[in-house]
């Protein structure tokens, strides 16, 4: 607090104040409590000027409704060629205004595994992508959508004193699909080989890779979709590479590790169904031809 020229200055939350005491007819220091009175007055918020001291906390009465409640559980279905139909489940939003679940279900992606589609362990480290086309009630239609390798099983492949060569492909299906195919293979010893290491010539893997292409073009190119998977499980592309390179360098460990959809054909819907259709429904003829109908012989006892 200091005076200068009559002039009070006040210090208040380092801000400077000035007040004249001839502004309310006092001469001395005796001004400031009657004119301020408690200082920790000078500190408190008129009631008004803030809205939210007059309310309550916010948010109390918001009543806490569980997510769960406006959902649905709809039933995955794999393709045909899979032994085990059933997938799993999935949940989505009820259809409540513009926003349809049919919508937000189709174009998921589910990734499972084939030792349990099906149903043969040998087949752990394959993962495939299946891909929701169609709602139908409370079951979605699903179809292939690409393939890998688990980490681990890659890892296990990959070793020492040998060549690891690998190939990728664009090749387009009879039906329209356009996937890039991914080839891997490990060279091996030859027979009666002493050597220690089995590393293959630079000139060598330009000839594997070469072959690599030429077989994945032609087993694919000429094929649907549908025929594609039945070939990538039992690995019938991968022994067809061992045995054109034999003659290159022994191979071992071939397989199409991976497989990508990058461009889909217009949708159809036929398709789809009879994808997912089973053989017994196919439509085809139980009997005989017409008028070899014969009735069955009325039993005198049951």
């Amino acid at each position: 607090m200091n005076k200068f020229l009559g002039i009070t200055r006040i210090v208040v939350r380092d801000r400077h104040v000035g007040v004249s005491p001839h502004m309310f007819g006092y001469h001395n220091d005796d001004w400031i409590p009657k004119i301020l009175g408690d200082p920790a007055s000078c500190f408190k918020m008129a009631v008004g000027k803030n809205k939210r001291l007059s309310k309550g906390k916010k948010g109390l009465k918001k009543k806490i409704i569980d997510p769960f409640t406006r959902k649905d559980w709809y039933d995955v279905k794999a393709p045909s060629i899979f032994e085990v139909r059933n997938v799993g489940k999935t949940l989505v939003n009820r259809t409540q205004g513009l926003k349809n679940a049919n919508d937000a279900l189709k174009g998921r992606v589910f990734e499972t595994s084939l030792a349990d589609l099906n149903k043969d362990e040998q087949q752990y480290f394959r993962k495939i992508k299946l891909r929701v086309d169609e709602v139908q009630g409370k079951n979605l239609l699903t179809n292939f959508h690409g393939m890998d390798f688990t980490s681990d099983k890659l890892r296990s492949l990959v070793r020492k004193w040998q060549s690891l060569i690998e190939a990728h492909v664009d090749v387009k299906t009879t039906d329209g699909y356009l996937l890039r195919l991914f080839a891997i293979a490990f060279t091996k010893k030859r027979p009666n080989q002493i050597k220690k290491t089995t590393y293959a010539q630079s000139s060598q893997i330009r000839q594997i890779r070469k072959k690599m292409f030429e077989i994945m073009t032609s087993q694919v190119s000429t094929v649907d979709l549908k025929e594609l998977v039945l070939k990538l499980v039992p690995e019938v592309i991968g022994r067809e590479i061992e045995k054109a390179c034999q003659g290159i360098y022994p191979l071992q460990s071939v397989f199409i590790r991976k497989v990508k959809i990058l461009k889909s054909p217009k949708f159809d819907v036929q398709k789809l169904l009879e994808l997912h259709s089973d053989s017994l429904d196919t439509g085809a003829k139980v009997g005989g031809a017409r008028g070899e109908f014969k009735e069955p012989v009325i039993l005198e006892k049951v």
